[in-house]
Order: C-alpha cells, then sequence, then structure tokens
C-alpha cells in the first residue's frame, strides 16, 4: 500500500525569476557577440555560449552585504566586469574595455530583451485574485525590479529580493527569509516555484516547500 502526503494549502508563494518566470529572447552569446562588435571586438556567439554557463558556475556569489545605493551598485557593475571578462576570454576575445563591461550591463536591464513566459501571466493574476501573498526570490541584482516593471508583473509581488542586496544568494535560506518577513508570513505558510537545485536546497533550508517546474 502506498500512500501520498498532502501539503496544505499557502497562503504565499515564492517564486524564482530566471527560468521560472521569464527568460531571454535570445541567447547570452548572441547579444554578447552584437554588442563586443559595437566596441570593436569579435567573438563568436557560439564560443560565449559554450563558455557563460561554467563561468557562472565558478562564480562568487552575486551577494554584498552591508553594501546599498551606489555602492550596491558599483559592486554588482564590478561583479558582472569580472564575468564578462572570464567569459570573453574563455571564449578567445580580447580583454574587455570598461565600456563594453557597462553596455552589456545595461543592455540585459532592457525589458525588450526579455520574455514573460506564455504561462505566467494569466497564472500569477489567478493566484493574485485568489488573496495568495507573491513574492520574488532571485540570484540577481537590482536590474530585477524594473525588468519586471517593464514586463508588467511588478505590481503582483508584496516584494522582489535578489541576492545582491540580500547579502547571500540561493542555496542560503537568507534570501527566503527576507521574503518570508516581507510576506509577514512563517515558513510553513508558503511555497517556493523555481528551476534549479539550488532553489530546492535553499527553500529547504528556510523550512519553506519547494516545487520545480522544468522549462524548455
Amino acid at each position: 500500500m502506498t500512500t501520498t502526503q498532502t501539503w496544505p494549502r499557502p497562503r504565499g508563494l515564492l517564486l524564482d525569476a530566471m527560468g521560472t518566470l521569464i527568460g531571454l529572447r535570445t541567447s547570452v552569446g548572441r547579444t554578447y557577440a552584437a554588442v563586443a562588435a559595437e566596441h570593436g571586438i569579435e567573438v563568436a556567439a557560439e564560443a560565449i555560449d559554450r563558455a557563460f554557463p561554467g563561468v557562472l558556475r565558478q562564480a562568487p556569489a552575486l551577494a554584498f552585504p552591508g553594501l546599498e545605493g551606489d555602492s550596491l551598485l558599483q559592486a554588482e557593475r564590478r561583479w558582472w566586469a569580472e564575468r564578462i571578462d572570464a567569459v570573453l576570454g574563455a571564449a578567445g576575445a580580447a580583454v574587455a574595455p570598461a565600456a563594453l563591461h557597462d553596455a552589456l550591463f545595461d543592455r540585459f536591464a532592457d525589458p525588450s530583451l526579455w520574455h514573460v513566459y506564455a504561462d505566467v501571466p494569466s497564472v500569477l493574476r489567478r493566484w493574485h485574485g485568489a488573496g495568495l501573498r507573491l513574492a520574488v526570490v532571485s540570484n540577481f541584482d537590482r536590474r530585477l525590479q524594473p525588468l519586471l516593471e517593464g514586463l508588467g508583473l511588478a505590481d503582483l509581488f508584496r516584494a522582489v529580493v535578489v541576492s545582491s542586496s540580500a547579502g547571500a544568494a540561493k542555496p542560503s535560506p537568507r534570501p527566503f527569509q527576507a521574503a518570508l518577513e516581507a510576506m509577514d508570513l512563517p515558513p510553513s505558510q508558503a511555497w517556493h516555484i523555481g528551476d534549479s537545485p539550488e532553489d530546492r536546497a535553499g527553500a529547504r533550508a528556510a523550512g519553506v516547500r519547494c516545487l520545480l517546474v522544468q522549462r524548455p
């Protein structure tokens, strides 16, 4: 005889952003190659796409405890500048000038580069309309809030917690705890929806049930 466990209905949902709610319209490599060409650097988009995941896996957490305001923004830009240099180096390209670092950082802040997955708007609005408290928990930086605004989703969330300003990145429980505090909910009354092992591990560490989605 087998039994199944039924989870109690949540009062709030924590949601990952990249790969769960939103994605890029074109590959990272194509955008890097196009912007690099504007700065006189030739690099193959395919080489960037091969290098990028490994560079991110080896990177330190995108998290800066104790920083805020302009200091936090500069730390975010430096973090991404180091990743850009590493990716271009792995792809066999020339060293990037500071202007290319800034151009790529700003380019990925443009909502037109991103899309909302087709199933997301109706589901979020149904949950919101049913009275569920919603928040985003993402290993990203402060560009996420204006991105969600530009994509028409920001008004649905009580909080958007990003690792850079939370001072810790998933799988740490701290971003989840910050979101729960913003929603005024205990862990037992929230679920997390994400797409990565870090989502599962971080939610578990925070005492939150986790569901993983798998997108193509």
